[in-house]
């Protein structure tokens, strides 16, 4: 090897050796890296730390989160639960011997809808009332026995006894169809019509009775007592007919004593008047009351 080529040779290894490659990061890279791992540990566990303090406040377990429990049948709340927005539900039940409550600031409102979402049945409770909606309503005792029934074309009472405790009892603007009407015990019963007629019908008969008390029928006008096929009785052991106008006779008594006897007549109209008794009837002399 020349000398020339030693040279050279030394020269490119003396080059390489001058020329060092560092790898890495170094400086204040590696320090700002540092700081952004560290940052980011902290940020996980506060992070996590948040996360199981959340599961505990919440009480998230297997079966459910807080008041809410996930079964078998379906969800169980238990407490005081809030709604901020539209419940579905198959059923809603409380627990065994628990009350049920639905409480709501404004309204509470159950609907029932078909699959086209036409409403068919309502109910809704609040400040202004409760109001029921539907073809239908009807209310039943425990044993099935129905009490109350109402729709389009008649209202039904299946209780044994319809009690009214207003004042001014029930105000029936058409007929009323019952085949008994009672008083509750030492009370009276008055049936009355202020400004109309008062009718009474059956097809058999009318008993009006008053084991402990006076029967008295009021009017303006006219009381009339009317059988078409049969006979009106009027049994008692004292009949008083007040105020019956009394007939005078064409040719008046002579004698200056008082008349204190009279008979009852009949117009042919029906009418009813007094006449002085004679020795025979009056009544023939004594009908100017019927003209």
């Amino acid at each position: 090897m020349t000398q020339e080529q030693c040279s050279h040779r030394n020269n490119v290894q003396s080059s390489e050796k001058a020329q060092v490659y560092k790898v890495g990061i170094y400086g204040w890279r590696k320090r700002c890296l540092y700081f952004f791992v560290l940052l980011l540990m902290i940020l996980i566990l506060i992070n996590l730390a948040l996360t199981i303090w959340i599961l505990k406040v919440m009480n998230f377990t297997i079966d459910g989160m807080g008041n809410l429990r996930i079964t078998e049948k379906g969800l169980k709340l238990e407490g005081d639960s809030e709604f901020l927005h539209p419940l579905y539900a198959k059923e809603i039940h409380s627990k065994p011997g628990r009350p049920l409550f639905l409480q709501s600031s404004r309204n509470v409102s159950v609907n029932v809808v078909n699959s086209n979402n036409q409403l068919l049945t309502q109910l809704v409770t609040g400040s202004s009332g409760f109001k029921a909606r539907g073809k239908m309503f009807e209310v039943k005792s425990t044993s099935g026995k129905l009490l109350f029934s109402a729709d389009e074309q008649e209202v039904v009472v299946g209780a044994e006894r319809l009690r009214v405790m207003g004042a001014e009892g029930a105000v029936f603007s058409k007929s009323v169809e019952t085949p008994h009407v009672r008083a509750e015990p030492f009370k009276e019963l008055r049936l009355e019509s202020p400004t109309r007629s008062l009718m009474m019908e059956a097809p058999k008969g009318i008993q009006v009775l008053a084991e402990a008390g006076d029967i008295q029928a009021i009017c303006r006008n006219e009381l009339r007592l009317e059988s078409k096929d049969g006979e009106i009785s009027l049994d008692a052991r004292r009949i008083r007919l007040m105020r019956l106008p009394e007939g005078k006779a064409s040719t008046s008594s002579s004698s200056g004593t008082r008349q204190t006897v009279y008979e009852v007549c009949v117009c042919a109209n029906g009418r009813l008047f007094l006449s002085q008794a004679g020795t025979g009837s009056t009544c023939q002399i004594s009908n100017n009351v019927c003209l």
